[in-house]
């Protein structure tokens, strides 16, 4: 572990340097944030939309490490307790309560109704999904640039694989430590669906975990989602409770 924490640092240090390949800032954000346990942490969504006004979602969150298998379980509003969606393997599934039922969804249905994503509670691989962006003479599309004070590498990447949300992005990442800080995500057409800015990190286990995130919804203008996650705990957990009877007798 220290090892493996010191070498990180080591190529951190290094890229700040000069400018990277894109694929090696994306290695090295991977591992910034892989925290290879278990984990369950309470997670909290303050959504606003514009015709609704502001909800607060509150909800548990579990994660298996060896498949990256994910549960959501609503603990409010009243209207949403209950509720849940379960990830395993290329399953993606959503519960509902009031019908006791589970319906087969894709990992881009937003969580909630909210702007957040079932992807963004994944951990999937980033050099696996997305590459560099090139210009039409071939060369990488990235730059120096500043997010406010803060030095940054400016990029743009494009989906390897069908099964991702948004197939372009463009990324704002810090120089000294690689942690993303805002990224922009654009449908197949060009067109920005998205902006997500990330507000606050914490270490755990020597890794980052992005506990405030902020993502605005660029095609229905004035919506928006602060995602905050707390209660973050490590270690193995039961497989039970990657199962639709676990989520299904939460709500019991």
């Amino acid at each position: 572990m220290i090892k493996r924490i010191l070498t990180a640092l080591l190529l951190t240090a290094s890229l700040a340097a000069a400018q990277p390949p894109i694929v090696t800032i994306l290695k090295a954000m991977q591992d910034n944030v892989s925290i290879n346990t278990d984990v369950r942490a309470m997670v909290s969504m303050t959504q606003q939309k514009v015709d609704q006004g502001t909800k607060l979602f509150e909800m548990a969150y579990y994660r298996r490490d060896r498949d990256d298998a994910f549960l959501i379980a609503f603990a409010a509003p009243e209207s949403e307790k209950g509720n849940g969606y379960l990830r395993v393997e290329d399953n993606f599934w959503m519960y509902r309560v009031n019908t006791r039922t589970f319906q087969h969804i894709n990992r881009d249905e937003s969580i909630g109704g909210s702007d957040a994503k079932g992807e963004d509670f994944e951990t999937r691989r980033l050099t696996e999904l997305y590459q560099g962006e090139t210009d039409a003479a071939g060369k990488e599309i990235i730059a120096a640039d500043k997010l406010g004070s803060i030095p940054v590498w400016r990029f743009q990447i494009k989906a390897k694989v069908a099964d991702v949300s948004y197939p372009f992005r463009t990324l704002w990442v810090r120089q000294d430590n690689l942690l993303s800080l805002k990224q922009l995500s654009y449908s197949s057409s060009r067109t920005l669906m998205n902006t997500a800015y990330y507000l606050k990190y914490t270490q755990v286990l020597g890794k980052y975990v992005p506990i405030e995130q902020m993502f605005i919804d660029e095609f229905e203008k004035g919506n928006k989602t602060i995602v905050k996650i707390s209660g973050i705990v490590t270690g193995k957990l039961d497989d039970k409770i990657f199962t639709k009877a676990y989520l299904e007798n939460l709500s019991n």
